[in-house]
């Protein structure tokens, strides 16, 4: 690899302040290993996704990414089908890909280790919905590669202020969590992971073992598997879900009754519920409502992994 370009988001993570400088640095440390760098900053949301499509247009023999769970989706919608590899210089608040591979949590770090990182091929997550009220609905589709929300955790996505975010991170989520558990109303949809029939209030669909980037959710899925492994939480109480919150943190969720856990390649999401929009998110990013589809696609990215 001799061309690449650092696409980086300068407000991620909870120091934003000192993105830049850090960004700088990695750039140095890779340019020291022979690797000719193009800093590239966003300025507005999608953009990653363009920075990551010029990059493969223009000839990148690697394209890096540094912000958050947003920014690295957004750059995997940009590399998708390619053969251009990701390299992931975590700096974000949950960094759930990072801590999946384990990578260091610095970017600075991550670049001193990144000329001994290997390509891998994996498949990626495939999210296809319509927008209403246009007429006739317009159809969209969003790849992903570590998890998508419906239901309770992508309104409080919806409902998090950037504040909250960049002062608090995890925290600040953790704190929108409890507030929409007396606010949101817990409308139910159906999942049907491969045409199997599962009701819930809460699902992830996960292609990666952790959720939030330090819960253990599902820890049959694998980011290296051609497959999902999607949890589903059946309740509208509010105090199950306290205990729903206990059994996640001793990693005992799945031996409460009516959470399960289901392996497939397929999954789609309709409201049972119509009084209220199901959101549903993607790698923490607020996305669109259900009816979904969510798809495996195999052999669809490539990945820089230690």
């Amino acid at each position: 690899m001799k061309k690449g370009t650092l696409i980086y988001n300068p407000v991620a993570g909870r120091r934003p302040g000192g993105r830049k400088r850090e960004v700088r640095r990695a750039a140095d440390v890779l340019r020291q290993a022979g690797l000719d760098v193009e800093l590239a900053p966003t300025a507005r949301p999608d953009m990653a996704h363009e920075l990551a499509r010029a990059a493969v247009a223009n000839g990148a023999d690697v394209v890096l990414a540094c912000g958050g769970d947003g920014t690295i989706n957004e750059v995997v919608n940009g590399l998708a089908h390619s053969h251009v590899p990701l390299g992931i210089l975590p700096g974000g608040t949950a960094n759930i890909v990072a801590r999946e591979l384990r990578l260091p949590l610095n970017p600075v770090r991550a670049a001193h280790q990144l000329p001994l990182w290997t390509p891998r091929r994996i498949a990626l997550g495939l999210a296809r919905w319509e927008a209403a009220p246009a007429t006739p609905p317009q159809a969209f589709s969003r790849h992903y590669i570590s998890v998508a929300g419906i239901g309770y955790d992508a309104e409080i996505v919806y409902k998090l202020s950037s504040w909250l975010k960049i002062n608090f991170g995890v925290a600040g989520y953790v704190m929108e969590a409890f507030r929409q558990l007396v606010r949101y109303s817990f409308p139910r949809f159906s999942c049907r992971p491969d045409g199997h029939e599962r009701q819930g209030t809460f699902a992830v669909i996960h292609r990666t073992r952790l959720y939030a980037g330090w819960l253990h959710l599902a820890p049959n899925a694998g980011l290296f598997e051609p497959r999902y492994a999607v949890c589903s939480f059946p309740s509208r109480s509010r105090l199950r879900y306290l205990l729903y919150a206990l059994a996640v943190l001793a990693r005992q969720h799945l031996h409460l009754s009516g959470v399960s856990i289901d392996q497939c390649t397929e999954v789609v999401c309709t409201p049972v519920d119509t009084f209220a929009p199901i959101r549903f998110e993607l790698d923490g990013e607020l996305v669109g409502t259900i009816p979904a589809r969510f798809e495996i696609v195999p052999d669809a990215l490539t990945l820089l992994v230690p």
